[in-house]
């Protein structure tokens, strides 16, 4: 199947724009995720292997989830299931619909195995996902739900943890986990919240409001995870840490997409945005090693940025993460890539 999508598929899709693309595959795999299409999603992810995880305080199917931004709106998450993910972190999601940074804005980097992306979380509002969100919760299902929380790209960065909130309020009763998004190059001044001062204060904010939340709800505290970006010193890095820690973060993802372009050789090496694939595989393992290291691995990692074979799954494990997710491989590999990765890893 991946020799086939990446003969025969691939080259025809690359002719379309990337993000029509994305559009018109969403579209599909909604329809396919119905009654009537389910089977032809599990042929196509083949045998899937049970392993499931302890991580965070949720039992996750396995160790591979699909990262926030592939299912913006929450339109094909059990589709995503029915593909093997474990975990479907969705969003990210703002308080209001927002259309995002002009279009074109995702761009392809076939040589490098890579993708840039300036999408600027375009999404239809937190309002419009919840009865979604609603409909997921109203029946079990087999995989974890993370909700991915972002801000509004005009709201003030002093205001930040409002947004956040807000998002946060919505989405509680539905959600698994929520993931703050504080690292996206694509919303003006985002990445600033990593800052010491900042983030100490957002967290304390936000992990108060979770534990009203579930008192108020009469439900069980929902896991806060931290996105953070790549493009980080090591002492800008410690400092993360210890707001993490000081304010009884659950886990950290790392990491998000990369503003650096070093070793690219494709056309569009040099457009705006934040570069993911193959060309981060490194530089997130670097940094999951040594969040890893400073925190005795006492801090769940999820590893994300450049997976996409099972040696790069492991060595995201190796590293010290607990679970992996990936999204651009899966534009270059087709949609067996979860199962064979499931397969290869067991």
């Amino acid at each position: 199947m991946a020799n086939f999508y990446s003969r025969f598929v691939f080259p025809l899709l690359r002719r379309l724009d990337a993000e029509t693309v994305h559009e018109r595959t969403l579209s599909l795999l909604g329809l396919a995720q119905g009654g009537v299409g389910r089977p032809f999603l599990h042929k196509i992810a083949g045998q899937l292997p049970q392993y499931p995880i302890e991580f965070a305080g949720l039992t996750f199917p396995n160790v591979l989830g699909m990262a926030a931004g592939f299912d913006k709106d929450i339109r094909v998450a059990t589709g995503l299931a029915a593909l093997g993910f474990g975990h479907i972190e969705v969003g990210t999601l703002t308080p209001r619909p927002q259309a995002g940074n002009p279009r074109p804005r995702i761009f392809r980097l076939p040589e490098n195995g890579a993708i840039i992306n300036r999408m600027g979380f375009p999404n239809g509002g937190v309002t419009a996902a919840v009865p979604r969100l609603r409909q997921l919760a109203a029946k079990p299902r087999d995989f974890v739900l993370g909700v991915s929380l972002g801000k509004q790209k005009e709201t003030l960065l002093a205001e930040a943890a409002g947004d956040y909130i807000a998002v946060m309020q919505a989405v509680y009763p539905f959600a698994d986990y929520l993931a703050v998004n504080i690292s996206s190059p694509n919303t003006p001044g985002l990445r600033e919240l990593q800052g010491g001062d900042y983030l100490g204060q957002l967290l304390g904010t936000l992990t108060a409001e979770n534990a009203s939340l579930a008192q108020v709800q009469n439900v069980s505290k929902r896991p806060l995870f931290v996105k953070i970006a790549p493009d980080l010193t090591l002492a800008e890095l410690d400092e993360i840490l210890t707001a993490v820690q000081d304010n009884q973060i659950d886990a950290i993802i790392a990491t998000n997409t990369t503003i650096g372009r070093e070793g690219l050789t494709s056309a569009n090496k040099n457009e705006g945005g934040g570069l993911s694939g193959l060309a981060l595989r490194q530089q997130s393992t670097a940094i999951i090693q040594h969040i890893y290291r400073q925190t005795n691995g006492r801090l769940p990692i999820i590893g994300v940025g450049g997976v996409r074979t099972v040696a790069d799954v492991q060595a995201k494990l190796d590293a010290g993460a607990s679970l992996v997710q990936l999204y651009t491989s899966l534009i270059y590999e087709g949609p067996g890539l979860p199962g064979r990765l499931l397969r290869g890893l067991a």
